[in-house]
This record gives structure tokens, C-alpha cells and sequence, in this order.
């Protein structure tokens, strides 16, 4: 005779507009054996030891709300499933807690016989993204499983080692600043934006690349999403075997560790890591990563506390302020000015970090703005890219030619 016992989990939803609200997750702990399991950074898959380990109770969900405990046994394939569902959801309530608003997929009840090990509620639940980022970052969070399952990272990791060795992007930043005294410029190689829409018709990445190349530029940063962008991994291999010599910016919406190795393998020379979207660990275990495979890391960031967030994370060389609400795209530049005053200035010049300036820079005059609020490069794509001829749009940027000037006194 089967036995019934109270199910420990319990959904409140509601469908109303709320649904575009991030929902209130509410996690109470039952056991200490699975608190260290959770902490896992995005991308780090689980071990054969971890499968083999899992334990859950021959339980079955009944739809009165109770949970009957049954002689079935539950499959391997069934309880993996839970221990991932409960890892996520951690994911999330630790995501939560650090005021990351992106959600990295959209929000699911428990699987198939769960019960415990922790009591867990969803208030306003929606599987509508809140903005054009979480929209995103829900559709990369699938394209990356699909692309992971195509090429799994041991062939990445083959395919490194007889990768050509990855350019110096912060070095190529620096001599730019010392050459010209304006900020190093990383120009942009982008077709299109959700905002925007397509930029340019007649796109050609390779010869885009070569004309900002010799405009001045000291870098340079290559869309690679393909829904949203109109980019394409493709465009950063073409460029950078066609000769460019400029380090390259892989532009993508980083959401797993093998995105990082992808990239590398690609032509990549630094990425980029975004703060409204990876939790603390996630950027501190990526960042190793790129480390490790002679990547440098753009972490983005937006207002202060994500700012003050990335500060405090060991090993941090290059900080890019994006000027454009996440949620509206409404850009202004005086927010690079706003993050860079006071304590966090100082910090960043103690350490030695680099910020870049981005989004909403057109005019020399924006330009000298965001270089006297302390930043020594800048990231620019939209008022570069629609020009006739980019090299020429970056002098018209800065108001003069820093392709040939020489040394600052």
C-alpha cells in the first residue's frame, strides 16, 4: 500500500501583466548536503561521480498536490534531471541576490518527481522576457546548448592547441593612448542592432575591418550574434584571416564557458563579459578561462552597483561602461562620467584599469567628454559603420587623423 506524504513544493502564478516581472524566488534549505553541489558556475557540466551520486525518493506527483511515495524506482536520466533543476533554480537566487535582473532562461516548474531537497515558491511567474537583453540572452541560453551538442569542448580544446597564439588587445589599447593621448578605439563591425535595425546594406565585414584598420583604429570588436545582429563567428574568422592586424573583440553574449573557448578558436583576442547577465562567480571563473587561453576580458557593466560588483572581483584589467539603459535603449553618456567619480575613479586608477566608453559616442566633443571622466578607450560601431568610408568617420570622430600622429609631448 502506497504511502502519501505533502509535497513540498508550491507554485503561486499569476497571468496577468506581471508577467514581464522578474519573479520572487524563495528558496528554504531542508539539507547541508546539497548546498555545495549548487554552486556551480555557468557551463561547468556535472561529473559521472555526480550522476552516480544522485539519490532522490521513488515519489510521484500526484495533480491533488501530494506526493506518493511508490516501490518505482526513479531512472538515472529522471533524477539528473532534478539535481539540474535545482542547480538552476540556486542559479537564479543567487543571480537574485547580487540585483541581476536577466534572467538566463525562461522559468519552469520542478520535473517529474520532485520533492525537496528545499521548499520553493514562484510569485508572478512569466515566460515573457522584460526587455530586448533577456530576450536575448534566453534565446543564446538554447543556441549555445545546440552548438554544444554539435561540437563538444574537448574538440575546442584539440583545436587550440594548434590555434596561432592570441594578440595583445590591452597592450594594442595602450600604445594607441600613448600614441595619440585620445582614447585607444575599438571600432565596431556591425550590420545591424534591434534597436536600430541594419546599419549598412552593402556589408562586407572584411573590408570594414580593413578601412577602420586604417582610420587609426587599435582594435577592433566583431558582432558574432546572428538573430539579433546579423553577425556571425564566420565574419570574425574572415577577418582575422585576411591579413587585419588589429586584436579582435569576439561581441557575443557570453553565457556559457564554451562560448570563450569557441571564440578563441575563431580568431578571438579578447570578449566580452557582461555584468547584468553572469553572476560573480561566472566572471570570475571565465575570466581564468581567458586567462589561461591568453584571452583579455571586456566586462561590461552599467550602473553602480554592477560597477561596484566587478570591482571586487580579483584579476579585472579592462571595465567597459555601456552608456544605453538596458530596458529602454535610451543612451546617456553622462553615466560614464557618474560610475568613474569619487572612490571608484580612484580605485580604478590605483589598479591600473582601463575603461572603455560605449554607446552614444558620435561627436569629437563625446569623445573629450568621456576622456576627461577618466576613460583611455572607447568602443564605438554605429557612427563608424554607416559612414561611406569608416576611416574617414573616424577622423570626423575625434576631429582629427590619429592614423599617422605621432607620440603626445
Amino acid at each position: 500500500m502506497e504511502a502519501v506524504v505533502p509535497l513540498r513544493t508550491t507554485f503561486t502564478a499569476t497571468a496577468t501583466a506581471a508577467s514581464t516581472a522578474r519573479p520572487r524566488l524563495s528558496f528554504q534549505p531542508l539539507a547541508k548536503k546539497f548546498a555545495i553541489s549548487r554552486l556551480i558556475p555557468t557551463g561547468i557540466s556535472m561529473t559521472d561521480r555526480a550522476r552516480s551520486s544522485l539519490q532522490c525518493p521513488p515519489v510521484r506527483v500526484q495533480q491533488d498536490g501530494s506526493a506518493v511515495i511508490s516501490e518505482d524506482t526513479i531512472s538515472e536520466e529522471d533524477a539528473l534531471k532534478i539535481k539540474e533543476w535545482e542547480v538552476e533554480r540556486l542559479q537564479d537566487e543567487i543571480a537574485a541576490s547580487q540585483g541581476i535582473r536577466i534572467r538566463r532562461r525562461p522559468p519552469t516548474g520542478p520535473p517529474l518527481h520532485y520533492v525537496g531537497p528545499f521548499e520553493f515558491q514562484v510569485e508572478n511567474e512569466g515566460n515573457t522576457p522584460c526587455n530586448i537583453l533577456e530576450e536575448i540572452i534566453w534565446y543564446k541560453d538554447k543556441e549555445v546548448s545546440q552548438m554544444k551538442e554539435r561540437t563538444p569542448l574537448s574538440a575546442l580544446k584539440k583545436a587550440i592547441s594548434s590555434a596561432p597564439p592570441a594578440r595583445d588587445f590591452l597592450g594594442a589599447l595602450r600604445r594607441s593612448y600613448s600614441r595619440t593621448g585620445l582614447p585607444g578605439l575599438i571600432a565596431e563591425v556591425k550590420k545591424a542592432s534591434p534597436s536600430r535595425g541594419v546599419l549598412r546594406e552593402d556589408f562586407n565585414p572584411v573590408k570594414i575591418a580593413k578601412a577602420y584598420e586604417k582610420g587609426g583604429a587599435a582594435c577592433l570588436s566583431v558582432l558574432t550574434d546572428e538573430k539579433y545582429f546579423q553577425g556571425s563567428f564566420e565574419n570574425l574568422e574572415a577577418i582575422r584571416n585576411a591579413g587585419v592586424e588589429c586584436p579582435l573583440l569576439c561581441k557575443e553574449f557570453v553565457v556559457d564557458a564554451w562560448q570563450i573557448y569557441y571564440a578563441r578558436i575563431k580568431g578571438a583576442d579578447a570578449i566580452l563579459l557582461i555584468a547584468a547577465v553572469l553572476p560573480d562567480l561566472d566572471i570570475m571563473y571565465m575570466t581564468k578561462i581567458c586567462k589561461l587561453l591568453g584571452l583579455t576580458a571586456l566586462v561590461e557593466v552599467h550602473d553602480e552597483r554592477e560597477m561596484d560588483r566587478v570591482l571586487g572581483i580579483d584579476g579585472i584589467e579592462l571595465i567597459g561602461i555601456n552608456n544605453r539603459d538596458l530596458g529602454t535603449f535610451k543612451v546617456d553618456i553622462s553615466n560614464t562620467k557618474n560610475l568613474l567619480e569619487g572612490e571608484r575613479g580612484k580605485r580604478i586608477r590605483q589598479e591600473g584599469i582601463i575603461v572603455v566608453g560605449e554607446s552614444g559616442l558620435f561627436t569629437p566633443a563625446d569623445v573629450a567628454y568621456v576622456q576627461e571622466a577618466g576613460v583611455k578607450a572607447v568602443l564605438v560601431g554605429e557612427s563608424l559603420v554607416k559612414q561611406k568610408d569608416p576611416a574617414k568617420g573616424i577622423t570626423e570622430l575625434f576631429g582629427e587623423d590619429i592614423s599617422c600622429k605621432g607620440p603626445s609631448i
